[in-house]
């Protein structure tokens, strides 16, 4: 029974919250009766002491709070239905600031009127004779004090329908904002997907124009070395042996190029096992030893004594270092020194180990890193020297592969390649006590 008719005072006060009509006519009524009690203290000012006084302008003010809420709210949705809704921050404020130059203008004349008719009670005690004693003016009390009621009511009024407005606008800019995030997200969404998918293709036309190539590549090398068995004129030979040359340069690209195509679309698989970098360099260094010294280049090895064992495919890890390696080679400027060093250092996640090999370039390096390690991108721009531009970027994809971390430094004609490994792996990297290591 409670229930039901707490269902019904809520219906109620609903319809009357709604209608603008019936609290228009509660706030006419309701300000009348307010005129009657005011025009009672007026007209009772030498009569009425100040208690009672007070009396009638309390009772006034309940009325006239009641003609002020009423009333204003009734206005302000009246005065909204004709506009147009603030559909924004800025537009809401505007017609606060409005609203409130208004209400202001308005108490600020009410309170004029007031003090001059509390002044004029103050200066008609002189004007009378001495024998009426005329010194209550608590009227003039009465109506400062009900002017400042009745202006904060309608400020707490305006206030509240303001409020109001201003979690509608809220509301409308976050749906607005909603939408305008989901259209972004879905867009850059889609972005993405193209971008994957381009990249996607662009893999996939490398790896099967590379893998086309290789059949009939294998069958021209083949060709030629049977062509180094027959017996050939000094001139034949020569031509033959730039051919040998050249293919076995074009199936080394080819293959670079199939390698990084497959590490890139993630299609390759890891053999982590135990090793130690410095190991590693001096079996490369011992494997390039004839190259390095026909270069004429110096290197400077500089292997850390700290332990540089990590847990990697030493495969990937030995063609990382070699190309280092094999990029200095063909980059540096003649009789400069390669200087190549080994490192452990800390880190938050533990140990890193650390591969630097710096060189003097000779040419003028006018790239960043981001271009250098780029497929095909060469710093030498004027293809003076050997190389196809894919040392670099392999040496990118394969660190990444790994886990690693590649970075490039150039200062003037110094080139530091720089390539980190964790030395204390995640234990998925590790392999299991059934896998051979």
């Amino acid at each position: 029974m409670d229930t039901k008719w707490k269902n019904i005072i809520k219906v109620k006060l609903k319809s009357f919250r709604s209608n603008s009509g019936i609290r228009t006519l509660i706030s006419f009524v309701c300000g009348m009766i307010a005129l009657l009690f005011f025009y009672q203290i007026l007209n009772g000012k030498y009569i009425y002491n100040t208690k009672e006084t007070m009396q009638l302008a309390a009772m006034a003010n309940v009325f006239l709070v009641i003609c002020c809420v009423l009333g204003l709210g009734a206005a302000l949705k009246r005065s909204l239905k004709e506009k147009a809704q603030p559909a924004s921050y800025s537009d809401w404020k505007r017609l606060f600031r409005q609203h409130q130059k208004n209400l202001l203008l308005v108490f600020g004349i009410l309170l004029l009127l007031a003090i001059y008719y509390l002044y004029s009670l103050i200066e008609g005690l002189h004007r009378i004779d001495y024998w009426i004693s005329v010194t209550n003016f608590s009227s003039g009390y009465a109506m400062i004090f009900s002017t400042v009621i009745g202006f904060f009511s309608c400020e707490c009024t305006l206030l509240f329908f303001m409020r109001k407005r201003l979690d509608a606008v809220m509301a409308l800019a976050e749906a607005s904002n909603q939408r305008i995030i989901a259209d972004a997200v879905e867009a850059e969404k889609k972005s993405i997907e193209a971008a994957i998918k381009s990249e996607q293709l662009k893999v996939d036309l490398i790896s099967n124009v590379s893998h086309d190539l290789k059949t009939p590549l294998t069958s021209m090398v083949g060709y030629i070395d049977l062509m180094k068995k027959e017996p050939l004129s000094d001139v034949m030979g020569d031509y033959v042996e730039v051919l040998s040359q050249k293919a076995k340069k074009l199936k080394e690209m080819i293959e670079s190029l199939f390698s990084l195509a497959k590490v890139s679309s993630g299609n390759i698989q890891l053999n982590p096992e135990p090793l130690k970098l410095n190991r590693l360099m001096e079996q490369l260094y011992a494997d390039l030893e004839e190259i390095i010294q026909d270069s004429g280049l110096e290197f400077v090895t500089e292997l850390t004594a700290a332990d540089t064992e990590l847990v990697t495919d030493s495969s990937y890890l030995y063609r990382i270092c070699q190309n280092l390696v094999e990029n200095a080679l063909k980059y540096s400027a003649p009789g400069t020194r390669v200087f190549l060093k080994t490192m452990s250092i800390p880190a938050e996640t533990g140990r890193r180990i650390r591969l630097e090999i710096t060189n003097t370039a000779g040419y003028h390096m006018d790239f960043t890193k981001d271009q250098i390690v780029e497929r095909f991108a060469r710093g030498d721009k004027a293809r003076t020297s050997e190389g196809n531009g894919l040392g670099l970027a392999i040496v990118s994809t394969y660190t990444s592969a790994l886990g690693g971390c590649f970075d490039v430094r150039i200062d003037c004609d110094q080139f530091k390649a720089i390539v980190e490994f964790s030395q204390d792996p995640p234990k998925s990297a590790l392999p299991s006590s059934s896998e051979p290591a």
